[in-house]
């Protein structure tokens, strides 16, 4: 497993011997992850879950512009993959289960654009704050890709059926307000009280016992943990349709600032 001083796209911190904050630390590409970025968040996670000195986690991005913007299609487009891994494989459904796993709640920092599998991640912390300039959304099926098992299923029990089919079928961005007011994220609040708020969260996690918080945690992910199988189907799909003249449009497209012809497909 990797050391956090080995880390090149996350930066992993631990504060006021309470909670760990997970920074993905990819600004020049909005925060979008590579091979490479999930391995580390997967390893920061362990850690933190190591940890007996974390009672909660934080994660954010760097920067202002975006908390994510998932997968680095621009990397797709041009390598055909998102680049070398640990162990060969793109771990994002280690990463997914691991968030849900981890027996310590996980607070996203929404600092800026959450889409695509940025907003996977979001919706899958155990609660959200946002700042007021935060935008959501999914890009998906623009760009040859879906997330047809925790990023659709549970974002329909958080949002309901009619949001969440609304937020993958017409791909527009959503501002935190909307957002809050949806169910999607806990909190707004201004830029530059995002941080001070996510650490409140935190330290109030900290002083509560941590075997209530971990059987509470369990819980809470018991009535849906059967997605998980769900989302090992579609990525055993989506690993296939990528890989097609469909997929690579989507990523093509991406790279070179045009509009998608996915005509041909109908």
């Amino acid at each position: 497993m990797l050391a956090p001083q080995e880390f090149t796209d996350v930066t992993y911190v631990v504060e006021e011997d309470a909670f760990a904050i997970i920074t993905i630390n990819r600004p020049e590409r909005f925060n979008a992850f590579r091979g490479r970025t999930i391995d580390e968040l997967n390893a920061a996670l362990k850690h933190a879950w190591a940890d007996s000195r974390v009672a909660a986690v934080i994660l954010t991005g760097a920067g202002d512009k975006a908390f994510c913007a998932g997968g680095d299609v621009k990397e797709r487009a041009e390598t055909g993959s998102y680049g070398e891994t640990e162990s060969g494989l793109f771990e994002i459904q280690s990463l997914h289960q691991l968030i849900r796993a981890i027996p310590k709640p996980v607070i996203a920092a929404v600092n800026g654009a959450a889409v695509g599998g940025g907003h996977v991640l979001h919706v899958l912390c155990d609660l959200s704050i946002a700042s007021s300039t935060a935008r959501f959304g999914q890009t998906g099926p623009r760009v040859g890709s879906f997330d047809a098992g925790f990023g659709t299923a549970y974002l329909a029990r958080v949002v309901g059926e009619k949001r969440a089919r609304q937020i993958w079928f017409l791909l527009d961005l959503y501002d935190a307000q909307t957002a809050e007011r949806w169910g999607l994220v806990n909190e707004v609040v201004p830029p530059e009280q995002l941080m001070d708020a996510a650490r409140g969260y935190a330290r109030k996690v900290a002083a509560y016992s941590p075997t209530a918080i971990r059987f509470l945690k369990h819980s809470f992910n018991a009535d849906t943990d059967h997605q998980g199988g769900i989302g090992n189907v579609a990525f055993a799909g989506l690993d296939l349709f990528v890989h097609s003249d469909e997929g690579r449009e989507g990523a093509q497209a991406f790279a070179d600032k045009r509009p998608p012809d996915f005509s041909p497909y109908r």
